[in-house]
């Protein structure tokens, strides 16, 4: 016999699972099921109350057998149905009534968590560093269920594994399956609901339940679930079922699976089952990539940033995509409210970042072009000849000079030094660089030479 609030609250929700797969319409279901509940149980009959009147009387008529077979399997007992709309369950006005309402409302299992809308493929930016990562969600989004399970992707932080995550659920959702379950939650988010769970705080419906009815698991960060040896055992049953189920996980983590410490031997193992990708850290043609994409995102035009402050940029932050993006944020912020200039120069890009970057007076640095205009000029040259191929004695020791200034003062890669002077290979910039620091260790006139060269750019 069915007594409590609680059991009445479970019914409701398992046959909702059930009516929703049946409709196989995520919009209809929304519409006319959303905030439906059982209003009570009288004997032989189950009534319930629909958001509206429509919504009853189309509960009562199209869509009545379809609830009634949920209904059943959950009950395995054969109720009659009843079902009304909003004004009806104000006039019978009993406290059950409130009570049960109030119950549905509080205990639904992560309420927060949520696909982020912004993260897709199409702003993901693909390197050799990350492709494989992005072929293989790429691959499991077409195919939910049906290749790689689990899809285990590692790197360190801040190199786009959330970002893929939220990608797979995006594209299933509008490519694919729109009616499709999709969960995305971090082992926190997983942990502090299993807290809830065991201390009865969600007792109307278990927590294996609920994961029955998600068809693709997005799981964040699963190094910490690492210690936590209940939860792990519940995360272990769950993840079981839905990979014996057909539905797809895609997991998470700063370390590979064989190098997770402190995590049940038996999820390692089944993690590896799966496929395994690495995210590695960014190459600088990604890194500015990136940065292009960021600024088109923003509403800005990328020819008002210097080619330089994009490779400056990339240089300085391409251990962290995250990193990245926060400089390139305050860049914004700096050139739009505080500077308030269209034409985003190195320097301008350097007084932005300075507190990020540290070091030296970089404050002060300029781009390298300045420096070749400058050493041109001291030494009656054109600039087209301090960076073009002709290999007079005079015009090299300039060249190899404003190579030796633009790396000291400006901290540039090589290989952007080496584009800046007819396309030269990064070894060739860097022998350059260290012929003038060996120099300058005997050489006295040089020292004066580097010491008015450094005024005058920085004057």
């Amino acid at each position: 016999m069915i007594n409590s609030i609680s059991e009445i609250t479970k019914i409701w929700d398992k046959a909702l699972i059930k009516i929703n797969k049946s409709l196989n319409d995520a919009n209809l279901f929304n519409s006319f099921f959303e905030g439906s509940y059982i209003y009570e149980i009288k004997g032989d009959t189950i009534v319930v109350a629909a958001n509206s009147s429509l919504a009853a009387v189309l509960m009562g008529s199209k869509y009545h057998a379809i609830i009634q077979e949920a209904i059943s399997e959950v009950t395995e007992s054969n109720f009659n149905l009843e079902f009304l709309g909003p004004d009806e369950t104000e006039k019978a006005g009993t406290s059950q009534t409130t009570t049960v309402k109030k119950e549905v409302k509080e205990v639904k299992y992560f309420e927060k968590a949520k696909v982020n809308p912004k993260l897709t493929f199409d702003n993901f930016v693909v390197g050799s560093f990350n492709r494989e990562a992005s072929q293989a969600s790429l691959l499991i989004a077409k195919n939910p269920g049906k290749m790689f399970n689990p899809l285990f992707i590692y790197s360190n932080s801040g190199l786009g594994k959330t970002h893929l995550l939220h990608s797979v659920g995006n594209y299933i959702v509008t490519e694919g399956n729109p009616n499709a379950k999709i969960l995305y939650i971090t082992a926190n988010d997983f942990v502090e609901e299993y807290v809830k769970y065991v201390r009865a705080e969600r007792d109307h419906q278990s927590l294996k339940d609920f994961f029955a009815g998600v068809d693709v698991l997005l799981f964040d960060d699963v190094q910490f679930l690492a210690d936590k040896v209940k939860t792990e055992e519940m995360f272990f049953y769950i993840y079981s079922r839905m990979i014996n189920d057909g539905k797809q996980i895609v997991i998470t983590s700063d370390k590979q699976p064989n190098e997770l410490q402190n995590l049940e031997e038996r999820l390692v193992t089944r993690f590896n089952q799966g496929l395994v990708v690495k995210i590695d850290e960014p190459d600088t043609n990604t890194c500015v990539q990136i940065l292009q994409k960021k600024i088109e995102a923003n509403g800005l035009d990328i020819n008002n940033f210097d080619s330089a402050v994009l490779d400056f940029f990339a240089d300085k932050f391409s251990k962290n995509v995250r990193e990245l993006e926060g400089a390139l944020n305050r860049l914004i912020f700096y050139v739009v409210s505080l500077k308030q200039t269209s034409v985003v120069t190195l320097d301008v890009a350097i007084e932005a970042v300075q507190s990020l970057v540290g070091g030296k007076q970089i404050v002060s640095m300029l781009n390298e072009a300045k420096i070749i205009n400058i050493v041109a000029d001291y030494y009656n040259l054109t600039p087209s000849q301090v960076t073009g191929k002709i290999r007079n004695g005079q015009i090299v020791m300039a060249r190899h000079i404003a190579m030796y200034l633009i790396r000291s003062l400006l901290d540039l890669p090589l290989k952007r030094i080496g584009a800046s002077f007819g396309g030269r290979d990064h070894t060739t910039v860097m022998s350059a660089i260290e012929k003038v620091d060996k120099e300058l260790k005997t050489n006295e006139a040089l020292k004066t030479v580097i010491s008015d060269l450094t005024k005058r750019i920085k004057g």
